[in-house]
């Protein structure tokens, strides 16, 4: 079996080190490579393993935005909306949002129907239809389980769902790769090499095999997220104070996933204004389920492990239940929860909802941006360093425009005249088709094989889907679902554990269940197909006992964190 580190890593000559392979490093990675580079990308989990899974699963122009003045941030998360529509097809679907206008809302309907009018502005390329605004006897025929106290209107508009916006960093990982690219997981960069007043590159340690290695490159461009920080401590001047020099100041969003419940909303999501402190946040269908979600709180705990609390939970499904009476949903409905940091500018004071989400590529040799919006008073104690970019705040919607700025930004400090990105231009593997329709109907009428079976795999792989299903020729089992739940969010055939493995980068049992496959999000985590798909990679992909073994208790105590219903159930049944 090939080594996953290349033993000359030392002695090739990179142009660009990328640090963090989520949404954003990935899509730096690929634009990059796409452009030319030479380009390493790195990460100290897996692909898409922080920030990217924990998201809303949303991908929208910011209609909040508005409210901050945000205008040149709605443009281009629009405008990236509709390019990511176009690349991938398979992954990201146009999502109906009703706005209920109650009378404790901070905006009257008039107030909504402007700012519904300025994002249709906006977005004034977009291939969606434009708002609709629903009086209140429209709204209550539209969607009955609303709570109708004080109800005046509704505001009806289309932004993009993302329902695996981990497939989204790993397609763009692989194709980073496929364009000559070095993709590192489990790469942990434990320092910034310096040759004087300049970044040459990094040292990293093997998180699974053990062994320090070194990589160098002229340009390095720190894109971990909310660990942004984490990766500069080295450079902050001695004696400063713990929030000096600090560029990220995340806040905390958690999300909760229920069953379908007494009234609903059917084939939309709500954008809701909560009634306890004015936050917005949605109700969304989503995997067969929905998700309810997002709280903003600041957070200076534990990076690596978060978790939603007891007081977020009940927040939500008061909320819930207030806005539609009839769900009386209780924490027991809760099939599972999640929870992650956004990598959000250090900004100690104000409401969480005020801090920008822009970005910001920072220079550290000018100590400036190189594209994006302004730089925090961070960079006054961060001494000046050649060959290093920062990537300061970054959302899922406008990744491809930071994967062409900040690559953008390393021509300009390798001195050379790069061509121009093509990312938002050619599909991501999964959607490499000039009519993505078309070859899904082909699809479906040749294989042969159940709706269940078709249906999942054009949603997760797009026109890849024949090539996992022709892996089934190997073993006819590997066609045969792995659970008895058959759905399809759940019906994980062994054919995608291959696939997963060989295919795209997977390394262990979660990176297979949580970010290639997705069922690690169904109803009960996958937690019934662990012992399976470890089994399924033994069988044909060279796991020995042992590891497959340690794979799956590592995936359960990784769960943990989610509070998934199983393990609150046993927790809770009579000894």
């Amino acid at each position: 079996m090939e080594s996953r580190i290349p033993h000359d890593l030392a002695s090739r000559n990179f142009d660009l080190i990328v640090v963090g392979a989520g949404i954003n490093g990935a899509g730096i990675a690929r634009d990059a490579a796409m452009r030319g580079l030479r380009v390493l990308l790195l990460d100290k989990g897996d692909i898409s393993s922080g920030t990217t899974q924990w998201a809303t699963r949303l991908i929208h122009g910011g209609l909040r935005y508005l409210e901050h003045y945000e205008f040149a941030l709605v443009r281009e998360s629009l405008r990236d909306r509709e390019a990511i529509l176009h690349v991938a097809p398979h992954l990201v679907k146009p999502l109906g949002f009703l706005v209920p206008i109650y009378e404790r809302s901070k905006r009257g309907p008039l107030l909504v129907r402007l700012g519904m009018t300025l994002y249709d502005t906006l977005s004034f390329d977009k291939s969606m239809d434009r708002h609709k605004m629903f009086n209140r006897q429209k709204v209550m025929e539209r969607e009955p389980g609303l709570n109708p106290d004080g109800l005046k209107a509704a505001a009806f508009y289309y932004d993009a769902q993302v329902e695996y916006a981990e497939r989204i960093a790993v397609e763009s990982a692989i194709s980073a790769r496929d364009n000559g690219a070095t993709v590192i997981t489990y790469a942990n960069v434990e320092r910034l090499l310096m040759d004087g007043n300049n970044v040459t590159g990094v040292e990293f340690t093997d998180v699974l095999g053990g062994g320090s290695y070194t990589a160098r490159a002229p340009v390095t461009v720190n894109v971990a997220g909310p660990w942004v920080d984490e990766i500069l401590a080295e450079l902050q001047k001695p004696g400063t104070g713990e929030d000096s020099g600090r560029f990220m100041g995340g806040t905390k969003g958690s999300h909760l996933i229920v069953d379908p419940f007494p009234g609903a909303p059917q084939g939309e999501a709500l954008y809701i204004e909560a009634r306890k402190d004015g936050r917005p946040y949605f109700i969304v269908p989503w995997n067969g389920r929905y998700l309810i979600g997002t709280t903003d709180l600041r957070y200076d705990g534990d990076l690596d492990y978060v978790s939603a609390t007891e007081d977020e939970i009940q927040y939500l499904l008061d909320e819930t239940n207030y806005v539609i009476p009839s769900a009386n949903l209780t924490r027991d409905d809760v099939l599972f929860t999640y929870s992650g940091v956004r990598p959000l500018p250090f900004s100690p004071e104000g409401e969480t909802g005020g801090v920008t989400r822009s970005h910001v590529v920072y220079d550290h040799a000018k100590g400036e941006s190189a594209a994006g919006g302004k730089v925090t008073s961070a960079s006054a104690e961060m001494p000046h360093v050649g060959g290093l970019l920062s990537i300061i705040g970054g959302k899922l919607t406008t990744y491809l425009n930071l994967g062409r700025q900040t690559t953008d930004a390393v021509f300009k400090k390798l001195d050379r005249k790069g061509p121009k990105s093509k990312s938002r231009k050619i599909p991501l593997p999964g959607g490499e088709t000039s009519d993505f329709k078309a070859f899904a109907e082909g699809f479906r009428a040749a294989s042969g094989e159940s709706e269940v079976l078709t249906e999942r795999l054009l949603k997760l792989y797009g026109v890849r889907a024949s090539r996992v299903l022709a892996l089934a020729k190997e073993d006819p089992e590997l066609k045969k679902p792995l659970s008895s739940d058959v759905s399809v969010e759940t019906a994980l055939i062994g054919a995608e554990v291959i696939w997963a493995i060989r295919e795209e980068m997977a390394q262990t049992l979660s990176d297979v269940l949580l970010r290639r496959t997705m069922v690690g999000y169904g109803p009960d985590n996958a937690l019934n197909v662990a012992e399976a798909a470890a089994e399924v990679a033994v069988k044909h992909c060279g796991w020995d006992r042992e590891r497959a073994n340690r794979d799956v208790q590592e995936y359960r105590k990784w769960i943990e964190r989610y509070t998934p219903k199983e393990f609150r159930d046993r927790e809770s049944a009579p000894a």
